[in-house]
């Protein structure tokens, strides 16, 4: 009688495999100006082209187009959404992330007292995507 083999291990597969295009780079302060000049619609175009990179980046996430739609409709969620989906991108490469989902509770809670939460929300989220896309050799 013959003992039966062991069934070897699947191989490990790796964490992360996919590398799209690099985004681009975003002066916080740029974005703020602009944002308060065409009285919110910025924001619009931001979420589109920031979802919109990282789906092309990492083949994973909402991208544009329903990045827009929940802009338009939905912003609070996206106050949670975006900063999760930055944080997935940097625990991809095994780094640590400065930004989680919890960061849209400083929009949610704080966003009404003079923009004092949003502004503070913006600036860890962009600065994260930044800071990000020039780990990996964007330039701006």
């Amino acid at each position: 009688m013959t003992q039966p083999q062991p069934v070897p291990d699947p191989l490990p597969q790796p964490q992360y495999t996919y590398d799209g295009p690099i985004g681009r780079p975003r002066s916080t302060g740029t974005c703020i100006l602009l944002t308060v000049v065409t009285l919110g619609f910025y924001t619009w175009y931001w979420f589109y082209v920031v979802h919109d990179e990282m789906k092309r980046h990492t083949g994973n996430g909402i991208g544009g187009g329903l990045g827009l739609v929940l802009g338009i409709l939905l912003a609070p969620v996206l106050y949670f959404l975006t900063p999760y989906e930055v944080e997935a991108m940097y625990q991809r490469k095994g780094w640590q992330s400065p930004v989680s989902a919890l960061t849209g509770l400083w929009a949610l809670l704080l966003g009404w007292a003079c923009f004092a939460g949003l502004i503070v929300w913006f600036v860890q989220t962009n600065n994260a995507v930044n800071a990000y896309w020039r780990n990996l050799g964007a330039e701006g």
